[in-house]
């Protein structure tokens, strides 16, 4: 009797929520499972889904029970619960909820995500027309009466990362200030797994730069001695986190496939920054942002000698194949910088979105 009532004061104090936690109380789950009863399992196939903005994908989820040869007991509604993890690992983000005939999406879901419902227990989720902010890590949870398991199925996204300043020159950026920075060039701020597999790549870069996580790092693949040391190993240095409404770093920002069409406006005269708007407008398109010129860079290929306004007023140029005169060393988007808008002559890169 002793140990069960010890069993039982465990169990209650477990289960007790923080007290400065109370708005997550609803997500906090308790796992019980019968001793000799059957047991739930949740099962993702495959741990790493890759596809592109735009694109559709199946997160894949299956749930058995390890003493039953069917899906579920029938005795009880069968609850599916999708959420996508955050960074900081205590707070998820509700996506899709299933139980019975009951469907609901949130947010930036909503009309874009749904089960695929192959077989009886399969909880497996569709989510359309990708966007950037759909890159993560996603729990499906199956919840049957007093059962219930989860597994995790990460989304990866084909893209590029890319470091980003503001006209103002290096470290001008608080955290808040470089997510707007990176939306305004069609990007997103970058997570660390991005910017690892972009090190990975070749990325090299001595300027820190916010992380989606709040941490500030950069990464080098030739150490040298303005960049922590000619001595040092190759790596992703880590400042660590700091204060995202005080603190100014650059940012690093991550942009993926585009619906539309990059180019170089083939025009009789350099020009202005605003004749620059001005041209792409009357061709039936906008100025291309930041972001739009580094996947064209990288995912298409796109290589172009001549230097180009962008709608941040910086002016750059993308080389894939290094030649003389033009990067002769490695591909790049070349920077030449933010000119005077009102007397410096460029051409320009436009970008025409698909409808």
């Amino acid at each position: 009797m002793k140990n069960l009532l010890f069993l039982v004061l465990i169990s209650v104090c477990w289960a007790e929520p923080h007290p400065g936690n109370s708005s997550l109380e609803h997500e906090r789950i308790i796992h019980i499972q019968a001793e000799n009863g059957p047991r739930l399992l949740v099962v993702a196939e495959q741990a790493k889904i890759f596809s592109h903005r735009g694109g559709n994908v199946t997160l894949p989820c299956k749930f058995y029970h390890e003493h039953r040869s069917t899906a579920g007991s029938g005795t009880h509604k069968i609850r599916v619960k999708w959420t996508k993890l955050t960074s900081d690992y205590l707070k998820e983000v509700d996506v899709f909820v299933a139980m019975g005939h009951h469907r609901k999406s949130y947010g930036n879901y909503q009309g874009r995500v749904f089960l695929r419902e192959s077989s009886e227990n399969d909880a497996s989720l569709i989510i359309t027309n990708i966007i950037l902010e759909d890159y993560g890590r996603y729990k499906c949870e199956v919840i049957e009466g007093l059962e219930d398991d989860t597994a995790v199925v990460a989304l990866n996204l084909k893209g590029v990362v890319f470091p980003y300043s503001p006209r103002l020159g290096r470290y001008n950026l608080n955290f808040h200030e470089a997510q707007q920075a990176c939306l305004d060039q069609d990007s997103v701020i970058a997570s660390f797994d991005q910017l690892y597999d972009a090190w990975m790549s070749g990325l090299d870069w001595c300027n820190a730069g916010w992380l989606s996580d709040g941490s500030v790092q950069y990464p080098i693949t030739k150490p040298r001695e303005p960049c922590g040391g000619k001595n040092t190993v190759p790596g992703v240095r880590n400042y660590g986190f700091w204060d995202k409404d005080k603190s100014r770093y650059d940012v690093f920002c991550f942009t993926s496939n585009f619906n539309g069409r990059f180019y170089y406006l083939i025009h009789p005269t350099k020009l202005t920054y605003d004749e620059a708007v001005q041209a792409c407008l009357k061709d039936g398109a906008q100025i291309a942002k930041v972001g739009q010129i580094f996947a064209a860079w990288k995912l298409l290929g796109y290589d172009r000698c001549d230097a180009g306004w962008l709608a941040d007023g910086s002016v750059r140029y993308p080389i894939s194949r290094p030649r003389k005169r033009c990067s002769p060393n490695e591909a790049a988007v070349r920077f030449v910088g933010f000119p005077d808008k009102k007397h410096k002559l460029y051409g320009v890169y436009c970008f025409r979105a698909y409808n």
